[in-house]
């Protein structure tokens, strides 16, 4: 009989690439999954070959959001009968703490990111300092637990004796060669989410400069009303095209016709700094030159392996300037195939069941 995992995610799991290879790594090593989210109203419908539930909340904002995800967890997974316990960031660790040791279940524990430090609640200090003793009183506990970067891992030991394992967040393997598009007019790409520090506010005016090019952002989040106010405003709506949130099959097609993409972030925060976000990979597994902020972590990949140029501006003109290059001088992206057959989620998900089956 397999064994039964839970994995609790606070997304609505529809875009949550990570946390979707995790839970098929599961179900292809033969586990029973279920994994669990959240339903907003614009959420996409989803389709997986595991069993999932999305919780339709009261609250979707502010501290409430977060004490109502809890206390349904808790009490969902208290009557679940499963073998392992698998907790998706630390907005979600308590409630399967908790259950762990109720019924004496082992728990895996997966942080997508320094959680106190996002920029969301680096102002805000009451509940800033709440997650951090959660932090503070859980972590040590920890037995199994993995991160995205290696610069995470090291804080979390040094500051709690943990060891974390490092799984990265990049994608399967392309068994289809890229194939790019011959477009007089060049394409720079966005895709992730449209919230605080991600420099789009800068992006969209340096676009003003570049010519014979459009900048196309796939994605949503708490900004995109100002943003598409801004490219009204700055009269770029031909320039600048908005696609919202698209379902990470359905966007593969346009990540694979840009010219260049973007990872570019603001120092709000150790969260973002120590990030390597999976768009890194996505633009290298695509064959698309990345323009990228020169944090320790992104510098050490993109810089070590030349798949873009690193950036420490963020004003639009040097923005403007640094893609005029890139378009005009393209790089070589004859070595892409290559680093991506090392960074593929094939081979982390190895290290992924090592945890899951300790």
């Amino acid at each position: 009989m397999s064994k039964k995992i839970i994995i609790s995610a606070s997304s609505d799991l529809a875009t949550d690439q990570r946390v979707q290879k995790v839970a098929k790594s599961c179900f292809d090593y033969g586990f029973d999954v279920l994994l669990l989210g959240r339903k907003l109203k614009n959420s996409p419908p989803v389709a997986f070959p595991y069993e999932f539930k999305r919780f339709r909340l009261l609250f979707n904002h502010s501290f409430l959001f977060y004490a109502e995800l809890n206390i349904r967890l808790f009490f969902y997974l208290l009557f679940k009968k499963c073998d392992i316990l698998l907790s998706n960031d630390t907005d979600t660790l308590l409630p399967n703490y908790l259950v762990s040791k109720i019924h004496s279940r082992k728990l895996v524990f997966d942080a997508h990111e320094l959680f106190p430090e996002v920029p969301e609640l680096v102002s805000r200090n009451f509940v800033r300092n709440f997650w951090t003793r959660i932090e503070d009183l859980l972590f040590p506990k920890l037995a199994f637990s993995y991160t995205v970067s290696a610069s995470i891992a090291e804080y979390y030991k040094a500051k709690y004796g943990i060891d974390m394992v490092v799984v990265k967040n990049v994608p399967y393997r392309q068994t289809e060669p890229t194939k790019k598009s011959k477009n007089d007019i060049k394409r720079i790409l966005y895709q992730g989410a449209l919230n605080k520090g991600r420099c789009l506010e800068f992006v969209i005016p340096a676009m003003k400069y570049v010519e014979n090019a459009e900048l196309i952002i796939v994605g949503d989040g708490d900004l995109r009303t100002e943003l598409e106010k801004l490219t009204m405003d700055l009269s770029l709506s031909e320039k600048v095209t908005f696609l919202g949130k698209m379902l990470p099959n359905d966007f593969r097609a346009i990540t694979q016709s840009a010219d260049v993409g973007l990872c570019l972030l603001e120092n709000m925060g150790l969260s973002y700094y120590y990030s390597l976000p999976n768009r890194i990979f996505d633009y290298l597994h695509a064959g698309v030159p990345v323009l990228a902020s020169d944090f320790p972590e992104i510098r050490n990949f993109v810089g070590t392996f030349k798949t873009g140029v690193l950036t420490d501006k963020t004003d639009p003109d040097s923005i403007a300037e640094l893609l005029k290059k890139m378009i005009s001088s393209p790089m070589d992206t004859s070595h892409f195939e290559r680093v991506a057959s090392e960074y593929c989620w094939e081979n982390e998900e190895k290290k992924l069941m090592e945890i899951i089956n300790g």
